[in-house]
């Protein structure tokens, strides 16, 4: 893998169940980038002295050092490594179309505000209110379903940003349908071929966790039976 522009070694501070520190990890590897993996247990209730000098603010993973530097955020840290890192010749958002960069920001945004959070509620209720979160949450991703349309990808034959920032949340789509019982084939059946796709990248398969440990863990943190 390259070092890329600016030189200087780059680490990845994350946990391998963080869906949000995932999204770093395989941009990095989708642009070719070597990176060493400091893991910050979040099991751990403490944040370590490097997560609280990286990242005084949020004391939250992920964190990107690059020759020293914090770049904290996930989405953050994917803009700043394409533009890092990003060739002529493969960007995760093209450079000469901002619609489209605008767009891929926009449903990332949404899945960080609305999904997570419906991820959340649903995992964390019961009776009637699991039933409406588990309602919402489907929905939000038939959303992106459409949003996806009949493309390879969301940016169409490139796989780019908009994928990295969801492909994550596929490691709890096994997680989703126990917990709720419901089928994403049925559901979402584009999103799940989308997400088999995705999974054939090298990238993406070198970073998404077995999804029975990631919702073992989940379980765990969400307090489910």
């Amino acid at each position: 893998m390259a070092g890329g522009e600016g030189g200087g070694e780059v680490t990845c501070v994350d946990f391998w169940a963080n869906g949000f520190g995932m999204r770093a990890r395989i941009a990095l590897r989708e642009l070719g980038v070597a990176f060493r993996f400091v893991e910050e247990d979040l099991r751990v209730r403490e944040r370590s002295d490097l997560v609280r000098r990286m990242n005084p603010v949020h004391r939250s993973i992920p964190i990107l050092i690059h020759a020293g530097r914090p770049i904290c955020g996930s989405l953050n840290i994917l803009q700043y490594v394409d533009d890092v890192w990003g060739r002529h010749d493969r960007r995760l958002l093209p450079a000469d179309d901002p619609l489209h960069r605008a767009h891929a920001r926009f449903w990332a945004d949404f899945v960080d505000q609305k999904v997570f959070s419906s991820q959340t509620r649903f995992l964390k209720s019961k009776g009637e209110e699991k039933e409406a979160a588990k309602a919402e949450l489907i929905g939000q991703l038939k959303q992106l379903e459409e949003v996806l349309g009949d493309r390879a990808f969301f940016a169409g034959d490139e796989f780019g940003f908009l994928d990295i920032a969801v492909i994550p949340f596929s490691s709890m789509f096994h997680g989703y349908e126990q917990h709720g019982g419901f089928s994403f084939e049925t559901e979402c059946p584009s999103l799940m071929r989308w997400v088999r796709r995705c999974r054939e990248r090298e990238s993406v398969a070198g970073v998404l966790p077995d999804d029975g440990e990631m919702y073992e863990i989940h379980k765990k943190w969400y307090g489910i039976d």
